[in-house]
């Protein structure tokens, strides 16, 4: 493959990337779970937990679309780059808390390119965080395997 042909293929992957976070920003649960590959695998740091498969996603994004979205108050795009193995966007969320309070975090998101979507995600957060953004479904994780995926 010419150094075009993988520039056009980066590009695309990069396109879907996009893609997949302006779904999750509307709420959109069909169009996020459209962008992932068959067997998606979502990793959290560092907590070392990883969530695996379409079904465990959806119910992860379920709960994202029904509760945490709407605790949020704002965000803000930090920066964003690029690699041959995904596409990296660190954010400030500012949010309201179960208290009543409002909290704001940092969060950094690695979308992981696949074959033909996203293989998954790979998300840094300080556990508070985590533990809003997962909810309930924080119990289905795994432990990260030693030495990671």
């Amino acid at each position: 493959m010419g150094s075009s042909a993988a520039d056009a293929a980066h590009a695309a992957m990069t396109a879907v990337a996009h893609a997949h976070a302006a779904a999750e920003a509307r709420g959109d649960l069909a169009g996020t779970l459209g962008t992932l590959d068959d067997v998606p695998v979502f990793e959290f740091q560092p907590c070392a937990r990883v969530l695996r498969g379409k079904d465990a996603v959806r119910r992860y994004y379920e709960h994202f679309f029904a509760e945490f979205l709407p605790r949020t108050v704002g965000f803000s795009v930090r920066s964003e780059w690029s690699t041959p193995e995904g596409l990296g966007q660190e954010y400030t969320l500012r949010l309201r808390l179960p208290d009543g309070g409002i909290g704001e975090f940092g969060i950094i998101g690695i979308l992981l390119f696949g074959v033909e979507g996203l293989a998954g995600e790979r998300i840094y957060a300080a556990d508070a965080l985590l533990e809003l953004m997962l909810g309930p479904v924080f119990a289905e994780t795994e432990p990260l395997p030693v030495g990671g995926l």
